[in-house]
């Protein structure tokens, strides 16, 4: 009488194993791209929360344009905001726009991720 014998062989395990690693080689690339991209935006939205900041206390008419005057409980943001990349936020005057110090410092990254973007509109469709 044969023993039927249960279970998997080497090389069945071996393959499963090899369309694992293949999953995971396409997968985790893609996983750090929309990584980077959902800090990107994050961070622009903390720069236009800045900005507009800024623009509601030039209209105060506050001179000094400051992390005093901006953020905590008295400013127009209640929690200074951080960049999720781990960068750091240079407020700037009032003639210039928020920037992150992560945008210049990159070097893997040329898009104008990080930074505001004046000249681009937004059409509704």
């Amino acid at each position: 009488m044969k023993r039927m014998m249960k279970g998997f062989t080497l090389v069945e395990i071996m393959i499963v194993v090899a369309i694992i690693a293949i999953l995971a080689a396409v997968a985790i690339p893609n996983f750090i791209k929309y990584r980077r991209s959902s800090q990107a935006t994050a961070c622009v939205s903390n720069l236009k929360q800045i900005q507009a900041a800024k623009e509601q206390a030039l209209m105060a008419g506050k001179t000094t344009l400051d992390a005093a005057t901006l953020y905590g409980s008295t400013g127009y943001i209640k929690v200074e905001p951080k960049c999720p990349a781990g960068g750091t936020y240079t407020i700037g005057d009032a003639t210039t726009d928020p920037t992150c110090s992560y945008s210049e410092t990159d070097a893997n990254d040329t898009s104008t991720w990080h930074s505001l973007d004046r000249g681009a509109t937004s059409t509704g469709g």
